[in-house]
């Protein structure tokens, strides 16, 4: 079983690298947004129990995925590394398939703010969040999470180990996701 890890910054290309890599792979994606779409039907960023249950619909999929046949899948993850909060999250999810005795890999994607602004408005982005379809409220989001967090490592990754760093500002999701499966040398399932 294997849980790939893609993170960075909002609409770097998380979940369009996480399709390509699903489709060569045969990996399920769990892009974050399925469960941010999902509360966001009843609550509120801001409310107290959105993020209780978005994080708690998460964690019974995890477990569950964990616990059955499937192969493994791909996470991905707006990951604040300047939050400890956030590394605590990770951890968290990494142990219920570490005591599955999965394997995990860590995907951290890179690119110019240009190159997500642009991105921010896609047409892939937009059917699948449609929480982002105000692209003048998302771009204000973005700008507003610059300032106050670090979505890119400098060189300084948590775990050097099943680690790969892309930067895609100029590279298509396919070849992104390619370089994923040759680093790792993963096999469609």
């Amino acid at each position: 079983m294997k849980l790939i890890v893609i993170f960075g910054p909002p609409a770097v290309g998380k979940m369009s690298v996480g399709h390509q890599l699903a489709k060569l792979t045969g990996l399920k994606l769990f892009h974050n947004h399925m469960t941010i779409e999902l509360v966001l039907n009843f609550f509120r960023w801001e409310d107290p129990p959105f993020w209780k249950l978005a994080n708690e619909f998460r964690r019974r999929i995890f477990e569950e995925v964990a616990a059955c046949n499937l192969p493994g899948m791909i996470f991905t993850y707006v990951w604040a590394l300047n939050e400890p909060r956030d590394k605590d999250y990770v951890d968290k999810i990494c142990e219920i398939f570490r005591a599955r005795g999965a394997e995990i890999y860590f995907v951290e994607l890179e690119a110019t703010l240009d190159a997500r602004l642009h991105r921010n408005k896609g047409e892939f982005r937009l059917e699948h969040k449609p929480s982002k379809r105000d692209i003048a409220e998302s771009e204000r989001k973005m700008m507003e999470h610059i300032q106050k967090y670090r979505f890119n490592s400098a060189g300084d990754f948590y775990y050097a180990e099943n680690y790969l760093k892309i930067e895609n500002t100029n590279l298509p999701p396919a070849e992104a996701a390619m370089k994923i499966v040759e680093r790792f040398e993963l096999q469609r399932v």
